[in-house]
């Protein structure tokens, strides 16, 4: 009984850990999500102002 009581504790133990590490990668995800499309409008402006001065 106290083996199965482990082994189950351990199970729920697994699934918090892979839920937090599923948080931690939707998160990094989003956040390079978005810094890729501000460089993206930060190198497009950039590059109409060097062209307007041209």
């Amino acid at each position: 009984m106290k083996r199965a009581q482990t082994a189950i504790e351990y199970l729920f133990m697994l699934a918090a850990a892979l839920i937090l590490v599923s948080i931690a990668m939707k998160t990094v995800i989003d956040t390079s999500k978005q810094l890729e499309t501000t460089i993206s409008n930060y190198t497009k402006t950039v590059r109409e102002r060097v062209l307007e001065n041209l």
